[in-house]
């Protein structure tokens, strides 16, 4: 789908409330406020709030999907070098996008509509048919293990990438980084995270590790 620039305005705004406040802790009100808008207009693009998270859903994951999809079909790349390329997109994506992550991780816990759990869910399950096509094309060269748990496999990549980011500051309290500039500490989470899962991924997928 295809969203205008006032579209895509309201739904980042939403997208920021909803990680500070929660869905239910945001109204429609606050987030027409918030945009500087009033509430028709919202009403006009989306019909409700419900509507409106489904809408962010879409922006956010849409071209992940197509992305993933061409990369799939890339013959000059080997499966494993698919698996790594996927790691480090997703890792990006949810250090650059952390405000739609918290959402999607409060929905997920605690929400209980069922159109908002639904269209998670729609996501997840594309997402896995996807990721599931590249380990056949691996099973059918001989490069991966014939036997993968996709789903577990992709919970572990998704559940470290989400727990780092939602516990930097005691990683780096940890790691006593706290004084170190804050471009320079994702960069270097970043490459640790990377290393971490693929080292992960090798040894699920493959016989080398």
């Amino acid at each position: 789908m295809e969203f205008n620039d006032k579209q895509i305005q309201i739904i980042e705004t939403a997208e920021k409330l909803f990680a500070e406040r929660g869905f239910d802790g945001t109204t429609v009100r606050d987030i027409a406020d918030e945009a500087g808008i009033n509430v028709a207009m919202i009403s006009y693009y989306f019909g409700s709030k419900e509507k409106l998270m489904e809408a962010l859903f879409e922006l956010r994951v849409g071209s992940v999907i197509i992305r993933v999809e061409s990369l799939i079909k890339d013959e000059s790349l080997t499966p494993i070098e698919k698996v790594n390329m996927l790691i480090d997109e997703h890792i990006d994506r949810v250090l650059q996008k952390q405000c739609f992550h918290k959402v999607m991780m409060g929905v997920l816990v605690t929400n209980k509509n069922p159109a908002i759990l639904e269209a998670a869910n729609s996501i997840k399950i594309r997402n896995a048919a996807i990721i599931t096509e590249l380990i056949k094309e691996g099973q059918k060269k001989g490069q991966f293990k014939k036997k993968v748990d996709v789903i577990l496999m992709i919970n572990t990549m998704v559940g470290t990438v989400s727990q780092c980011m939602m516990s930097q500051e005691y990683y780096r309290e940890f790691n006593k980084q706290q004084d170190v500039p804050d471009d320079e500490f994702l960069l270097t989470l970043k490459r640790r995270l990377s290393i971490h899962i693929k080292t992960l991924f090798k040894a699920i997928l493959t016989n080398e590790a």
